[in-house]
């Protein structure tokens, strides 16, 4: 399971991005007045069953007139982290119990976004596992960890460019416009899959060009390519296959990730995250509600209006993490109850049939179907 990724080992990586400032509604501030009247009403009780570190808790959150049960789990700042995969790779789903036995987590909760209604169930969000990005998302938040524990969230955005050197030593630029998942039937795009999505890409179809050590090894039509331990494949379907001519084998190949926030700013600690989990919308922003669904790309109703089940976590004022579910809460409400709780920051996961999460040998929040990518948590993790 613990394949070593080393895909990414000549790659020039850049860092960019900034801490966007606040998070937006419908133009709105991000705190109304009313809002605000809401929260300072909200009070909590709880009914802890603790044990040492890792720590669960079933809380009364009063909101309004309105009351919620809520589960949570207090993970201690410097707890391993790292991204929970199906069957060990970006693009399967499994069991929530099945990946938290397979990572021996001692917490967990489910994690971004992926398709479930039909189709290859691909993540939407951002994840970064063993400080590698495995799948690139263009919208809401991602909360990241560091080595040491220490977790920041921000409106992450990555793209993937690089440049092809010919063996006459003619260089062209390229991108890969997605990451790690399979392209809509009929566009014209360019993906990279690097050795997370598994053995093979997963499908038919396109260009593929496979990069192994930095060169180019192949370029042919693509019959679910092989990706190579220490390099990856890419694959240019529709008007985009010409781009693949570019690629001649025995080309060298150099690929540079570039982190970005919405803004376009730098944004120098992202260079030292080794775990992340896009999802969204952000909930709390230094102490304070700062719910901006429809700014941060987010349409459905599900995630604008709707009460449904909420996964979410939080940074606490200590730098402890904070994983919560509630079984039905509009995300104003949710958002309500996380500053309640006392989150410094904090975001909302998926959730509905997917919400579920772990803790003490138990689950806490059931999953109502299999799941696609999970943030485990614990001392003796496999990564």
């Amino acid at each position: 399971m613990n394949k070593k990724r080393i895909w990414m080992r000549w790659v020039s990586i850049g860092i960019a991005g900034v801490l966007l400032g606040g998070l937006f509604v419908n133009g709105q501030t991000a705190v109304n007045a009313q809002e605000g009247a809401r929260t300072s009403n909200a009070q909590v009780s709880a009914q802890p069953t603790a044990k040492p570190g890792i720590k669960q808790e079933t809380k009364k959150v009063k909101v309004g007139n309105k009351s919620f049960t809520v589960q949570t789990v207090r993970i201690p700042k410097g707890t391993p982290v790292t991204v929970g995969l199906a069957k060990n790779q970006v693009g399967s789903t499994e069991a929530f119990a099945s990946i938290v036995k397979n990572y021996r987590a001692e917490a967990a909760i489910n994690g971004a976004f992926f398709e479930a209604y039909g189709g290859p169930p691909d993540p939407y969000g951002m994840l970064i596992a063993n400080g590698e990005l495995i799948h690139k998302g263009g919208y809401g938040t991602t909360i990241g960890f560091k080595k040491d524990g220490t977790a920041i969230m921000d409106s992450l955005r990555a793209t993937l460019t690089g440049t092809v050197v010919s063996p006459e030593g003619k260089s062209m630029g390229w991108y890969a416009t997605f990451l790690n998942r399979v392209p809509v039937e009929g566009s014209s795009t360019s993906i990279l899959f690097n050795p997370a999505r598994g053995s093979k890409v997963g499908f038919t179809g396109g260009i593929a060009v496979t990069v192994d050590d930095g060169k180019v090894v192949k370029n042919e039509v693509n019959a679910n390519a092989a990706i190579p331990d220490n390099g990856f494949v890419l694959v240019f379907t529709g008007t985009q296959k010409s781009t693949a001519e570019r690629f001649a084998i025995g080309s060298e190949v150099n690929l540079q990730l570039t982190y970005k926030d919405a803004q376009d700013q730098p944004l120098p600690e992202w260079e030292d995250i080794v775990t992340g989990v896009g999802a969204g919308p952000r909930l709390v922003k230094d102490s304070k509600v700062a719910l901006n669904a429809a700014e941060e790309g987010f349409n459905d109703s599900k995630i604008l209006t709707a009460s449904a089940a909420r996964s979410g976590l939080a940074i606490m004022q200590d730098g402890s993490i904070m994983l919560a579910t509630v079984p039905g809460a509009t995300m104003k409400q949710w958002a309500d109850i996380m500053k309640a709780l006392g989150a410094k920051q904090a975001m909302n996961l998926d959730g509905g049939a997917s919400s579920a999460m772990y803790s003490g040998g138990k689950i806490v929040t059931p999953a109502g179907r299999l799941l696609s990518n999970t943030l485990v948590f614990g001392s003796s993790l496999n990564k």
